[in-house]
């Protein structure tokens, strides 16, 4: 393909929550779209692609995809990082989406075809004790997911993170700082089990339970904690401890059978090798933008797929509808790929972000437009300036912080 690039523009926009998307347009006019969200940090991401990514990319062949994803990746030297490979997965999911239009095809066509009807894909119930909690439950059987992750509140805590009364939770909170929140993992271990068993015996046996731990049980806290639920049967069990000294999970695995699912925080393929190969997890959870886009999440599910490890990738609200369609045409397309997270967006997020992926009966499916099939309302977008906004912190009771 002779096409060149010509133009490369972020557009950072928060319409309700804050989006970072990158527009590459070439020669003959098409346009193609990726996003750049890092919760949290999404001026960084946007900095870097503006001042250091895009003028490389003018002049470059859009058709070369995988070159481009080397020349961002060796060029810079300062490798890794959710800095930089959300940064390049922006452009690979947005070149991505050029061939897919160039070739009239959707990109999952792209990515060899097919080899399942639909997706399945999990949302969240939450509830501030164990009643709202399964009142949360059956509103979202109601919507027919079939895989539900639970989390509620803990007793003698006011803030939880991942848990809120109000059903259109938003982790990230506006302000000039993070909010901070206590912690006490003593308590929540003493009320985790119940909860779960309950949600359990609430459901039957049919329907897919998952839960987060995000992260703040040491490696003998979360052994304990997966035994005290193997009767609840859990689909997965997420974060249970710090991603980063993975051998902890051998003490882990050692000391349960529960699935283990580890990795929304990873970047790049190598963070995941050691819990792959040495079958210490049982779900990789590596975002399709954070980890460098559907080019590298397909090599890091081609490493998980030789030791029988499912994919299961990060996709709340914080990533964006450009994000969901390129993972779930990943999903579609990739034999190992076992759930995606899918938090929904509101309305208003669909007006600027007008897709073809669908979410029917708790299965998502991208569509059959050409490319990733979302496009930008550009004039909408612009509407909604950016926000400053940080995740939480937590402080444990003695006011230190915890790991995570």
């Amino acid at each position: 393909m002779s096409d060149r690039i010509t133009g490369a523009e972020v557009l950072v926009t928060s319409p309700g929550r804050n989006f970072v998307t990158l527009k590459i347009t070439t020669a003959d006019g098409v346009v193609g779209w990726g996003d750049a969200t890092l919760n949290g940090r999404e001026l960084a991401v946007a900095s870097y692609l503006r001042d250091h990514v895009a003028p490389l990319l003018i002049g470059r062949d859009p058709a070369r995809i995988e070159d481009t994803w080397q020349y961002l990746y060796r060029g810079a030297y300062w490798r890794r990082g959710p800095v930089t490979m959300t940064a390049i997965g922006a452009v690979d999911i947005a070149l991505w989406d050029i061939k897919g239009k160039v070739t009239g095809q959707p990109v999952y066509q792209l990515l060899g075809g097919a080899v399942r009807d639909r997706v399945l894909a999990y949302t969240h119930a939450t509830g501030w004790d164990v009643p709202a909690l399964l009142d949360s439950v059956d509103a979202v059987r109601e919507r027919g997911f079939q895989a539900i992750r639970v989390q509620t509140g803990v007793p003698g805590l006011h803030t939880v993170y991942g848990v809120s009364a109000d059903a259109a939770y938003e982790p990230a909170g506006r302000g000039d700082a993070p909010k901070e929140e206590v912690w006490d993992t003593d308590a929540y271990l003493r009320h985790a089990p119940g909860a779960l068993a309950a949600a359990r015996a609430h459901v039957g046996p049919e329907l897919k339970l998952l839960h987060d731990a995000h992260h703040r049980l040491t490696p003998g806290q979360a052994a304990r904690l997966g035994r005290s639920v193997e009767d609840v049967d859990l689909f997965w069990l997420e974060d249970v401890t710090l991603a980063e000294n993975q051998e902890v999970l051998r003490h882990v695995r050692g000391h349960t059978t529960v699935p283990l699912a580890i990795g929304e925080v990873f970047n790049t393929v190598w963070e995941c090798q050691q819990l792959i190969t040495e079958q210490l997890i049982d779900f990789v959870r590596t975002c399709v933008t954070h980890a460098g886009g559907i080019s590298h999440l397909r090599r890091i599910a081609a490493l998980a797929d030789l030791w029988q490890v499912k994919l299961g990738p990060h996709g709340p609200s914080d990533v964006s509808p450009v994000a969901l369609a390129a993972s779930v045409h990943v999903g579609l397309s990739t034999p190992n790929f076992a759930i995606q997270e899918y938090m929904g967006y509101p309305d208003l997020v669909h007006e600027v972000f007008r897709h073809s992926w669908s979410c029917t009966d708790g299965h998502l499916h991208p569509g059959d437009a050409p490319g990733i099939g979302v496009e930008v309302d550009e004039e909408l977008a612009a509407r909604f300036p950016y926000e400053q906004a940080y995740l939480p912190v937590a402080r444990r009771r003695d006011g230190s912080m915890t790991d995570w």
